[in-house]
């Protein structure tokens, strides 16, 4: 409760520099009332599942993302990701792999247009739902194949043997 984390907020703030807290921040909302909690937030998934969460909080607005920009996106992390690891095989499959990984984070976002009620909670799984084009369907997608169909649109066809298995198998199901 709020008494505790205060009271653990003053006994760090007398015993060290500064106490951050972590964990579940999705929203400008949830960055706002980290931060009455602690000196400062640290943000990991949320960033995973909505990479402009940054904005949003500068911001302190929700930004509904378009699924064009968000292939925008995952087309500048592949373009990074051939710079980095090559064009080769080898480096266009390591590409794919990581950028599966990123994507079994990101179909967790609901746009917010979609959305029944603000803020999306980052623990609530979407409902199966329906997008507002095919793009964005096929992105809000929990299916691994799914996955790999828009890897595919970016790197070209996987191999015949491919098989992918998210890092955190609980993220995906075929």
């Amino acid at each position: 409760p709020k008494e505790e984390l205060f009271k653990t907020k003053q006994w760090y703030q007398r015993r060290v520099r500064a106490l951050f807290g972590n964990g579940d921040v999705l929203s400008f909302e949830d960055y706002n009332t980290r931060l009455q909690q602690a000196d400062g937030v640290m943000i990991g998934r949320g960033a995973l599942i909505k990479p402009w969460i940054f904005q949003e909080i500068k911001e302190q607005r929700h930004i509904d993302i378009s699924s064009s920009e968000r292939l925008d996106m995952l087309k500048r992390f592949r373009d990074y990701g051939l710079e980095h690891w090559g064009t080769d095989i080898a480096g266009v499959e390591k590409c794919r792999h990581f950028l599966l990984e990123w994507l079994s984070f990101l179909y967790r976002y609901i746009p917010v247009g979609l959305l029944e009620v603000l803020p999306q909670r980052i623990n609530e799984r979407p409902p199966l739902y329906f997008g507002r084009d095919e793009m964005e369907t096929l992105m809000c997608s929990p299916k691994s194949t799914d996955w790999i169909k828009i890897t595919e649109m970016l790197l070209g066809k996987v191999p015949d043997e491919f098989n992918f298995v998210p890092k955190h198998v609980a993220n995906s199901y075929n």
